[in-house]
């Protein structure tokens, strides 16, 4: 779990709103843009996330996720969204070695990719109608970009999954035009993630995973997988990643960190 750090008063006046969909809260923090175009944008991104929440909950017998997986549809029959989330999900198939996963116990789920593919296609519409920082966070996991006032970037707080209320990390986004900080976990939705090696709930000595990467889609996904490797083959497939650091929190109380972690921190 993440949230975005408040910053002082001297920031341009922050456009704000939460949205409960997809099982849990939206929060875009938007800066800088025309005020009737951030508003139109901020409009259509919701109403966008809600759709997205219709193709492809896997909690409703009618969305096209759901028809996919009994066989009712096929994928070119679907949204042209759905293609490109499976083709996303396949390709992050491909760069763990299986260990992020499309399936659920033998069932169709993108669950794994799907929000953070959301989270960062919301932030882009908000950037491209004229925002200057723009920070949207779907249930902790947080895509950045530009920033929130002159020499002022975006810092993400990490939650500490073994002590309520307090951070594990604090995340800069200094002297970068894109940043995203992506959490998995157990702390908040419990055993959730998958062992492709069983198809059921990932065991681990894991309690959580924060990677941080340019795009929230991948930062997700990586995240994902690396808790179903364990903390040992995790942290070592994310050090061979370009442009990845991660923090990892063991049961224990044991925290591990990719080598150019420190120089994300701050």
């Amino acid at each position: 779990m993440a949230d975005t750090v408040a910053e002082p008063a001297q920031a341009p006046a922050a456009v704000r709103h939460a949205e409960e969909v997809m099982g849990t809260v939206f929060s875009f923090d938007v800066r800088g843009g025309e005020p009737l175009a951030v508003q139109t944008a901020l409009r259509e991104a919701v109403a966008e996330l809600h759709r997205v929440n219709e193709v492809f909950s896997t909690y409703r017998d009618d969305s096209q996720v759901s028809r996919l997986a009994r066989g009712e549809l096929t994928v070119a029959e679907c949204d042209p969204e759905v293609a490109e989330v499976l083709e996303l999900g396949a390709r992050a198939e491909r760069s763990s070695d299986g260990w992020f996963s499309l399936r659920y116990e033998g069932r169709l789920d993108p669950t794994g990719i799907v929000k953070g593919w959301a989270v960062e296609r919301a932030a882009r519409r908000m950037a491209l109608a004229g925002a200057t920082g723009v920070s949207v966070n779907g249930g902790g996991d947080v895509q950045l970009l530009g920033v929130p006032g002159p020499q002022r970037p975006w810092r993400v707080g990490v939650s500490d999954p073994l002590r309520p209320g307090g951070l594990a990390a604090v995340v800069s986004a200094a002297g970068v035009a894109e940043l995203a900080v992506a959490t998995s976990g157990t702390a908040e939705r419990g055993a959730h993630i998958v062992d492709p090696r069983t198809g059921r709930s990932a065991v681990t000595d894991l309690v959580a995973v924060t990677v941080v990467a340019p795009t929230v889609t991948w930062a997700d996904c990586w995240a994902t997988a690396a808790f179903a490797m364990g903390s040992r083959e995790g942290l070592a497939w994310l050090e061979s990643l370009p442009d990845v650091e991660a923090l990892l929190i063991t049961a224990g109380d044991e925290v591990r960190c990719t080598g150019g972690l420190a120089a994300r921190l701050g």
